[in-house]
């Protein structure tokens, strides 16, 4: 039922606040892309209202507005599953009645939330740092930013199931964190790919990471008007972040999660 998932991310969520070092440790993750952007800019202040100056910036914004996406929900994710199993606490959740289904959606909520603030703090950064440094952009930067996160926004929920995926197989803290930061890479060398080695072809709109690093690029060219690719794009970004939680949700179905061995 809905409802208990939604109890569930109000447990989640208010766990999480109260860790004041996770959630400030995510916001400097996320404000991590618009201060790099900001130096580069400082440093480039004799060619900061140069087009070809302005593209550099922008394209290092695209990659770190990916990265943002999986740095937001992090710390949540680790601590959600991996944490409860290490603790002892998880089991006495998986034994309520409930649909495993329902207790990961709960937990699922609860991190894409987090995931979702931490994109919108990357954005709002750069924000400032577009109307501080004065750059050049082919289109306007509020609505660059609009768009970024009209685009952007279902992968945080994507990443938050990947995260709990990969919460669901670790033991303990610790084993979490390191697999969880390694999964930063992946936007980030995706990103970095694309920016230097550009795929050719239409095809590549319609993949996750790719797809939005694509939009982002035509967006800052100002020709990422089209709808169609943005909404088909959304929505297999979603449909994607489904089926992960449903291969998460089977793994709690698995005896060493529910004793914890």
């Amino acid at each position: 039922m809905l409802n208990h998932a939604l109890v569930i991310a109000r447990k989640e969520i208010v766990e999480a606040r109260r860790d004041v070092r996770s959630v400030i440790a995510s916001a400097l993750y996320a404000l991590m892309g618009p201060l790099v952007v900001g130096l580069v800019s400082l440093s480039q202040r004799g060619e900061a209202h140069s087009a070809s100056s302005a593209a550099v910036l922008a394209g290092m914004m695209s990659v770190f507005a990916l990265v943002a996406a999986f740095v937001g929900g992090m710390n949540v994710a680790m601590d959600t599953v991996a944490g409860e199993r290490e603790r002892r606490s998880l089991l006495p959740l998986l034994l309520n009645p409930l649909r495993r289904f329902d207790i990961l959606l709960g937990k699922w909520l609860a991190v894409s939330l987090f995931s979702i603030a931490g994109l919108l703090l990357n954005l709002a950064g750069f924000a400032i740092v577009f109307v501080t440094s004065r750059m050049v952009l082919a289109v306007t930067w509020p609505r660059l930013l609009f768009a970024v996160a009209l685009r952007v926004l279902p992968l945080p929920l994507l990443a938050a199931s990947a995260q709990l995926l990969i919460s669901t197989v670790c033991r303990a803290v610790k084993e979490a964190q390191t697999y969880l930061s390694l999964i930063v890479f992946l936007p980030m060398g995706i990103g970095l790919f694309l920016v230097f080695f550009p795929a050719g072809g239409a095809w590549c709109r319609f993949l996750p990471l790719a797809g939005q690093q694509r939009e982002l690029e035509l967006l800052m060219e100002g020709k990422g008007i089209n709808l169609i690719h943005p909404f088909v794009l959304g929505c297999g970004t979603v449909l994607l972040a489904l089926l992960v939680l449903l291969l998460a949700a089977n793994r709690l179905q698995r005896d060493e999660i529910v004793y914890g061995d």
